[in-house]
């Protein structure tokens, strides 16, 4: 399972919200770049890179950040926030994105979606399902739309992608522990698919239930930025990889 640590950009630092709050911030980082690096010399091979400015404005914002990021390391970065079209796809793509993850766009704009799909293919493009009580929400989690988590996939999984985020908003930067339910259900009805687990890690423990629930990926942030994972864990487990 891959190991994967967030960075979610405002004002171009890097924050952390809890459940999706653009008003419960904390501000962790004034330096993305930096902290990137960090993370690369912790053993990290892969950056999960959130532009919550541009999910807000339905517009990326930090596409300069991802431009430096990409170019002071090697990871293969993952960008979502904003992306609303083609040419903002293709921009976040020419900017160093590895990949890009769709959300927003996947509930409200199925024609521009499988066009991005149609052009960068599965591998680097990833749907992304951000739940709310089993309902996704959009636009930074400020929107609800009426598509469950269940009928979103089957929609989606048919058209031809292959690794899905979910992450479960009421867990995300609580460290309560993950939505292991939630992803065991999918995973059930779903077992081709590559899952990666967003929201609620709270220590290495998470991180192994995850793995042993056959999950592809573990998106990580609050738990490592306050150093709740232990390091030498950390270490032992990346080398897994």
């Amino acid at each position: 399972m891959l190991l994967i640590p967030a960075i979610d950009l405002m004002n171009n630092q890097c924050v952390r919200l809890e459940q999706g709050d653009f008003n419960a911030q904390t501000v962790y980082s004034e330096d993305p770049v930096l902290t990137a690096q960090h993370f690369e010399k912790a053993g990290f091979t892969h950056l999960h890179m959130v532009d919550l400015d541009g999910a807000k404005q339905k517009d990326p914002v930090h596409l300069s950040i991802l431009n430096l990021v990409s170019k002071a390391t090697r990871l293969f970065i993952d960008f979502s926030g904003g992306i609303r079209s083609l040419e903002q796809a293709t921009e976040a793509f020419d900017n160093g994105a590895s990949a890009i993850t769709i959300g927003s766009l996947a509930v409200n704009d199925p024609d521009t979606t499988l066009s991005i799909l149609k052009e960068f293919g599965a591998e680097k493009v990833i749907l992304g399902a951000d739940v709310k009580n089993e309902f996704i929400a959009t636009a930074g989690w400020l929107e609800q739309s009426d598509r469950d988590i269940f009928s979103f996939l089957e929609f989606w999984l048919d058209k031809g992608f292959s690794k899905v985020m979910i992450t479960d908003v009421a867990k995300d930067g609580m460290m309560q522990g993950p939505s292991l339910e939630l992803y065991q259900n999918v995973l059930q009805q779903y077992p081709a698919i590559r899952l990666i687990a967003s929201g609620g890690i709270s220590g290495m423990e998470d991180i192994r239930k995850l793995s042993q629930l056959k999950c592809y990926g573990a998106i990580t942030g609050k738990a490592l930025y306050e150093g709740i994972i232990n390091p030498e864990e950390l270490k032992a487990y990346l080398k897994q990889n």
